[in-house]
C-alpha cells in the first residue's frame, strides 16, 4: 500500500507543477496578446513571477536529483537483450 501512496503523491506533484507552468504561459500569452498591461495588474504580475521562479527552482532541483532511468525501461531493455 505504501507504493500506491507514493505513486499518487508523485502524480499529484507533477500535476501541480504542470498547472503552475500553464498559468505562467497563459499570463505570458495574454500579455503578448495585449489583453492587459503587466503594470496595470501588479499583484497578478508579482504572483506569476513568483510562480515562474518556483517552477524554475523546481525544474533545476529535479534535473539534478532525479535518476533519469525508469526501472521498467531498464527491465524491458534487459529482457530484450539490449
Amino acid at each position: 500500500m505504501q507504493g500506491r501512496g507514493r505513486h499518487m503523491r508523485e502524480i499529484m506533484s507533477d500535476t501541480f507543477w504542470i498547472l503552475v507552468l500553464a498559468v505562467v504561459a497563459l499570463f505570458a500569452f495574454f500579455v503578448a496578446l495585449g489583453a492587459f498591461h503587466p503594470g496595470d495588474v501588479l499583484w497578478l504580475t508579482l504572483g506569476v513571477c513568483a510562480l515562474a521562479i518556483a517552477w524554475a527552482a523546481h525544474a533545476a532541483w529535479i534535473s539534478r536529483h532525479r535518476d533519469g532511468r525508469a526501472p521498467a525501461a531498464i527491465r524491458n531493455r534487459e529482457r530484450r537483450g539490449f
